[in-house]
This record gives C-alpha cells, sequence and structure tokens, in this order.
C-alpha cells in the first residue's frame, strides 16, 4: 500500500520538476523589469497560490490524482462564510469523489476493510454556527454526511476560540510578557507551544493589556449539536478547551478529555466516538484515554492524504481546507498534489 506521504519516486519527481518551473513561473510574472533586491522575496511569498494554480493543470496532477484515487481524504474546514463558494466545492466532490460518513469509515476500520476508492469525509473544526447556518443546508441540499468537532466550553456561549482571541488582542496592542516573537503571527504560534498555565497566563495578560475587547461570537448550543446530528452531520469532540495537549500535564490532558466527552454525551444523548486533536498534532496520552472511552476514530491536522484503511484509527491524517478555495486550488488539495508542494517548500 502507498504511505501515505505522497513520496513515492515518481510524485517526487513530479513535484519537485513542476515546483522548480512554477517558481520560475510565479517570478517572471511578479517581475516584469530588472528585479529589486527584495524581489525575491516577494516572489517566495506570492508562489503558493500561483504554483496551486499553476500545478492544478501541469503535468504532474494526473500523477497525483491517480494516487490520490487509492487514497482517503479527510477535509478539515475551519469556517464556512460563503455557503455558494462552498457548495461548489461539494458539487465537484460528488462529481470526482465518493463522499462517505463517520460511521462508515468507523466500520471500514473495525472490519479491516478498505474504504471505496477517491472516498472523502468531510469534517468542521472549532465548530460554530456557521455549520449550522452555511455548511448544513449546503450538505442537506446534496444529501452529504460530515462531522463537526466542538470544543465544549465554548458550546452556549458568545465567547471567540481563544486563537481568534489571541490574534485579535495582539492585533490590537495587547502584550505579555511570554511573547517576544516577531510579528503577529511568530507571537501566535509561540503562545500556542507554551506549556499550558503560562499560554492561559499569557492570554490573561493580553486581555488586561489591550484597549479594546475580542469581538463575542454567538456559538452553538445543545440543542444546535442535535440538530447537526439529526442532519447527518456527526459530533465529535475537541476537547474542553482546546489546548495544545502535547503542551499540558497528565492531568490537565486528562481533565480535557473527560470532562468534554461527560458533556457531549449529556447533551447528544450517546458518547461520540470522534475526536480532533486540538491544533492538530497527535498526543499519545491522549490517544490513550481516547481508546479507553471506546473512541473509534481520532483525527489529526497534518495537510495529508490518509491510507483507505488507517493504520491507526487514532492517528488519521487530514487536509487542510478553505471554503473559499476556488476550483482550481481545491483539486490540487484534493489531489495531494497541493500538500506535497507545501512539504516540499518546508511551510
Amino acid at each position: 500500500m502507498p504511505r501515505s506521504d505522497a513520496t513515492t519516486p515518481d510524485l517526487t519527481t513530479a513535484v519537485d520538476l513542476a515546483a522548480q518551473l512554477a517558481t520560475a513561473t510565479a517570478t517572471a510574472a511578479t517581475a516584469p523589469g530588472p528585479a529589486p533586491a527584495h524581489a525575491s522575496s516577494q516572489s517566495a511569498a506570492l508562489a503558493p497560490d500561483r504554483l496551486a494554480h499553476w500545478l492544478s493543470h501541469s503535468p504532474a496532477q494526473p500523477l497525483f490524482r491517480a494516487h490520490a484515487a487509492r487514497r482517503l481524504a479527510v477535509l478539515a474546514y475551519r469556517r464556512v462564510t460563503d455557503q455558494r463558494a462552498f457548495g461548489a466545492q461539494l458539487d465537484r466532490l460528488c462529481q470526482v469523489a465518493v463522499p462517505i460518513s463517520l460511521p462508515a469509515l468507523e466500520q471500514a476500520v473495525s472490519e479491516g476493510r478498505p474504504l471505496p476508492q477517491r472516498s472523502v469525509l468531510i469534517t468542521f473544526d472549532d465548530a460554530d454556527r456557521d455549520v449550522l447556518e452555511h455548511a448544513l443546508p449546503a450538505l442537506t441540499a446534496r444529501g452529504l454526511p460530515a462531522v463537526a468537532f466542538v470544543v465544549t466550553e465554548l458550546v452556549g456561549t458568545d465567547r471567540p476560540s481563544w486563537r481568534d482571541e489571541a490574534a485579535f488582542l495582539l492585533g490590537h496592542g495587547g502584550q505579555a510578557r511570554a511573547l517576544r516573537a516577531d510579528g503577529l503571527r511568530g507571537r501566535l504560534e509561540q503562545l500556542a507551544t507554551l506549556p499550558d498555565p503560562d499560554r492561559r497566563r499569557s492570554l490573561h495578560e493580553l486581555r488586561v493589556s489591550s484597549p479594546v475587547m475580542a469581538p463575542r461570537r454567538e456559538r452553538l448550543t445543545a440543542l444546535d449539536l442535535r440538530r447537526l446530528v439529526a442532519g447527518r452531520v456527526a459530533v465529535g469532540s475537541q476537547s474542553l478547551g482546546e489546548p495544545e495537549l502535547r503542551r499540558c500535564d497528565d492531568a490537565t490532558v486528562r481533565a480535557e478529555i473527560h470532562t468534554a466527552h461527560q458533556q457531549l454525551t449529556g447533551w447528544l444523548g450517546a458518547a461520540p466516538t470522534a475526536f480532533a486533536y486540538p491544533g492538530g498534532e497527535h498526543d499519545p496520552r491522549a490517544a490513550a484515554l481516547l481508546a479507553d472511552l471506546g473512541y473509534r476514530a481520532a483525527f489529526l491536522t497534518d495537510h495529508r492524504l490518509s491510507p483507505r484503511l488507517p493504520r491507526e484509527a487514532l492517528h488519521i491524517s487530514r487536509l487542510e481546507v478553505d471554503a473559499t478555495a476556488d476550483q482550481p486550488h481545491f483539486e490540487a488539495i484534493l489531489s495531494g498534489l497541493h500538500p506535497a508542494l507545501t512539504r516540499w517548500r518546508g511551510q
């Protein structure tokens, strides 16, 4: 069975050559005249989108499509603000893929039976009302199933996720002593990698020092979760407060998983069977707890395709997808070409 990282010799050669050609194309397009000293860095910054579009029509794309047909694509969305753009992606999925449900994936893993070729599972992280108001109608109109992962301490509130809140506060002058990295993105990444007590302390400092509070966001309620389930959107856990579990002590990991599990079981009337690792990275302690609680699938966010029969049920890869991505970009992600290129570029 092919490896999940899509690095067979033919594919590696294809993406290497195509990326070099596409980079040259992007550079030429962004620098029509004599290039200033900083032009190369500008081209590099612009290259990813240009590469995705260019490679969707490149000789490498058929190779990746053929490879992806033998893989499972689990799509990870965060926000769905444009129902029309999201619907266009779903229409394309119906044409070129085999959308599956969470129970179908769990059954395949349980029975040791590979899923059909071109299988795709749709998932949503940090699920909020966008899933109910924009994604669910588009899914229902096409009869498609999905999975929504929720951070349970946000259910029934109007609070932003801590990542969204931190981004806003940092962008509006918030300061924290532990955050010394350059730029907004660097400080957000640094905040995510702090040990959990330090992350919480730094977030409190950002709230105190920022001249404005982060805007509120209406979240899903327990009733909304049941409405999703009735609409064929399974509800899974993304922990209690969505910390980076690898940065938490054992007691915090246990509390994050067990408390969220108990809350979801009470709201849904049945125990959840799927989990999305906060931050997208696997944690062995969390996986052991999930296995004890009877979880049948747990998902990373590593921008990779997965085998049609995942080797480890609690270690399943997912592809990050923007719900507003146009068709060339979307197809480059589905084929595994965009993820392979992203790894090739070291991003």
